[in-house]
């Protein structure tokens, strides 16, 4: 995926050079709640997840999480962009924030862009979107996105259940 910019942020492709950045929000507990463990514990391991799953989807499916800045200040508020997953049968859209960055309308802003470029670069005529279904913000920001729930896409022993929204573009 191309860089992408809005009035306030800048979305780009991850590097390796971002694995603190990665480290710290993939280990914050609301991503760990939410999102799940992706076994991230050390520098080294963050780096190894980018270069494996991050670009390496960018590689073979040409796109990816794209790390959000602050356009101004240039620090890493989150991640946002599209994923393609074997389980799905269209691309559907992830994002994760730092609690920084809560309540400030970046997460929409930066999901916007992503859809207008899924829209116009690539011409989608649909987008998913999962979430589990305690997860308030997320669903909050898919409804305000246009994206609608369609069902339950899987459920777990723990109660956790997730949920699957689609965005007719």
């Amino acid at each position: 995926m191309k860089t992408l910019t809005t009035e306030r942020l800048i979305l780009r492709l991850v590097s390796v050079d971002d694995a603190p950045f990665i480290l710290e929000l993939y280990n914050h507990p609301d991503f760990y709640r939410f999102v799940g463990d992706k076994q991230m514990r050390t520098n080294y391991e963050a780096v190894r997840y980018i270069k494996e799953n991050m670009l390496c989807m960018e590689e073979k499916k040409g796109v990816s999480l794209l790390v959000v800045e602050d356009k101004q200040t240039k620090q890493p508020l989150g991640i946002c962009g599209l994923v393609k997953r074997d389980t799905l049968n269209a691309y559907d859209i992830g994002y994760g924030f730092l609690p920084s960055a809560y309540g400030q309308g970046f997460a929409i802003e930066a999901a916007k862009a992503v859809i207008e470029y899924a829209k116009q670069a690539m011409q989608l005529s649909q987008l998913l979107a999962i979430t589990n279904n305690d997860n308030i913000r997320s669903i909050s920001l898919l409804k305000k996105l246009g994206f609608e729930f369609e069902r339950v896409e899987q459920q777990y022993d723990n109660g956790r259940t997730l949920e699957l929204y689609t965005l007719q573009l």
